[in-house]
């Protein structure tokens, strides 16, 4: 089995968004998204405990929540695509900033 505490998150996290909302979309099934985020999400956990503990874990779990939620709203400004891959950067870019570049 693969070292999972090793698996970059940033682009975990982005594939989990972008993956997430184009699964849902072409399906209809929405929690078929939600179900692509939780797995990127439970993956990046792991990565992010090792890096940080509990308090990485909470904080980056919720800006990644956060980041779906925000998209929403966000899409009837700019676009649905733009929305989704908006806010993917600055999920992904937090990743990247608080636990993939700590964890190398």
């Amino acid at each position: 089995m693969p070292d999972l505490t090793r698996v970059p998150t940033a682009p975990l996290l982005a594939a989990g968004l972008v993956g997430g909302f184009a699964a849902a979309q072409q399906t209809g099934v929405r929690p078929l998204g939600g179900a692509a985020m939780l797995g990127a999400n439970v993956v990046a956990a792991r990565q992010w405990y090792a890096v940080g503990g509990a308090p990485l874990v909470a904080g980056l779990s919720a800006a990644y929540w956060t980041a779906m939620g925000v998209s929403h709203p966000l899409a009837k400004k700019v676009g649905t695509w733009p929305s989704v891959l908006g806010v993917t950067a600055v999920a992904s870019g937090a990743a990247w900033l608080l636990a993939d570049r700590r964890s190398r």
